[in-house]
């Protein structure tokens, strides 16, 4: 693991985006609206005076998210909801109308998922992606940024992972994320629309959902940990991931809205840290963090698995494009991301009821 010297909270990068984003008042469609990412990009703008409209049909968002946001102290701005469906045109109209820029975030995440069903995944994740891009089209936006995933660096074996070189995709949710890169770029080249791809490296943060099958690993090891169980770990333990705390992910949302269309618009960026973690250095920086409260925690120690299929081995970003494009500059590592993320947790399962 890459230690770098400690990020801090809220620094340059994300106060940069702020300033921006206050500069001027503008409509925004955040899709995806009561899931993870997109719950804190609605709140972000809220408390910024924006106009937001979100849209998601709670098939893994949830509802306490959107509340939480709604009531959120100091959320100066208009805040409207539609409960729908990306995958229906008629849903995808109603919310682009008046919209100035959509931040396209919904979409069906887990590779399990995935190749566990894969009509499903990719009704979501192309089809609903295809719905959203004609509806914004016709609705006249002025930029379209969307979620995309390293998962389409597929089985390409370099290090780190750069925007132009690409493997073959090791999963239907691969698939899915790749096919999503094709149309924006079919539709940028024939009807100039201003989108923008942003390469997600596992993010991770407040708000992202520990239950179910299909639960991500931080907050699953988080959660598992703190009723006093041990951890499942896929493999060996030496997979590694470049997690990517979501206030990373944020600020790279508003400067990719933001930025000239001269800058962004066609173009594909990778939105991470820049750091590698293997899957064992992550258990262990989680639980020996909630033993300094949980002294006990630290006799459990991770049940190692077979692997599972259509897991990258080894994932790390090459952060230098956005870098140098967008002035993106992460305020979190792996070890300030993570201390922010177990505060919330121990906050917020400690008001579930027993």
């Amino acid at each position: 693991m890459k230690h770098s010297s400690p990020a801090t909270s809220r620094g340059d990068g994300h106060e940069r985006a702020v300033r921006a984003l206050r500069e001027t008042t503008r409509t925004w469609l955040v899709t995806g609206a009561a899931g993870f990412i997109g719950s804190n990009l609605v709140e972000l703008l809220l408390r910024a005076g924006q106009k937001v409209v979100g849209l998601d049909n709670f098939v893994t968002g949830h509802r306490r998210n959107i509340d939480e946001v709604a009531q959120s102290a100091g959320a100066s701005g208009e805040f409207r909801f539609i409960e729908g469906d990306i995958a229906d045109p008629d849903t995808a109209r109603e919310s682009c109308a008046g919209v100035d820029i959509v931040l396209h975030e919904a979409a069906l995440g887990s590779v399990p998922r995935s190749i566990a069903n894969p009509l499903e995944t990719n009704r979501a994740n192309v089809d609903g992606f295809l719905a959203m891009l004609v509806a914004a089209r016709e609705a006249g936006v002025r930029r379209f940024v969307y979620a995309g995933s390293s998962a389409v660096y597929g089985d390409h074996p370099g290090l780190p992972k750069k925007e132009e070189h690409l493997g073959a995709p090791l999963s239907p949710y691969a698939v899915t994320k790749s096919v999503n890169e094709l149309y924006a770029d079919v539709f940028h080249r024939n009807f100039g629309m201003e989108v923008v791809g942003l390469r997600y490296f596992n993010v991770f943060g407040p708000r992202q959902d520990p239950e179910g099958a299909y639960a991500a690993v931080i907050p699953k090891w988080i959660a598992t940990l703190l009723a006093g169980r041990s951890c499942e770990i896929y493999g060996d333990g030496e997979t590694s991931r470049d997690f990517c705390y979501v206030e990373n992910v944020l600020q790279a949302n508003v400067l990719a809205a933001l930025s000239p269309a001269g800058t962004v618009a066609g173009e594909i960026y990778n939105v991470a840290v820049g750091e590698r973690t293997t899957l064992t250095e992550l258990y262990f920086i989680i639980r020996d963090a909630l033993a300094e409260d949980i002294p006990e925690l630290r006799k459990l120690e991770p049940v190692y698995r077979d692997e599972r299929p259509g897991d990258v081995r080894h994932s790390l970003a090459d952060i230098s494009k956005i870098t140098a494009a967008l002035g993106y500059e992460p305020t979190h590592d792996v070890a300030a991301g993570l201390a922010e993320s177990l505060a919330w947790y121990r906050r917020a399962m400690s008001r579930q009821p027993a």
